[in-house]
């Protein structure tokens, strides 16, 4: 990621699948929506992703009971198909992913810029759990 004067955040995650599987359930709407929230009171009811350089992408993020909804949504600066995703979202925070070969698991590490309105653990803790429960999702599939 370019240097800013934002605090990055990394997480991070070995998947025991192969690298297309991962990067297929990372990218793919239908998939996204089954594993996009940090806990199991939340959901990710609609997707939309144009994964292509300049493409836009927005996922809705919702309570399960209803209180709270919103959109976490962005545009693609840069798509190598199984290598990487970097994107801003619409804050102009910048997001990197970055997914390797480590043996027969992928090991994915994202970097994120913080926001300025919740504590960096908490981000992290958020952030983490997502990813947690991406590995989960992909992990139980066929």
């Amino acid at each position: 990621m370019t240097a800013t004067n934002k605090t990055s955040i990394t997480v991070e995650a070995l998947v025991n699948a192969p690298i297309e599987k991962v990067w297929e359930c990372w990218t793919a709407p239908e998939h996204i929506t089954q594993w996009n929230q940090a806990s199991d009171d939340w959901y990710c009811p609609k997707g939309v992703n144009d994964l292509r350089p300049g493409g836009h992408f927005s996922f809705t993020m919702a309570a399960r009971d209803g209180s709270m909804e919103f959109d976490f949504a962005g545009v693609y600066d840069e798509v190598k198909t199984c290598e990487k995703i970097a994107y801003t979202l619409g804050d102009e925070r910048k997001v990197e992913v970055i997914f390797s070969k480590n043996g027969s698991p992928t090991k994915i590490v994202e970097t994120f810029e913080a926001e300025n309105i919740h504590s960096h653990e908490m981000q992290r803790a958020g952030w983490q759990a997502i990813l947690d429960n991406f590995k989960k999702y992909v992990e139980q599939r066929d």
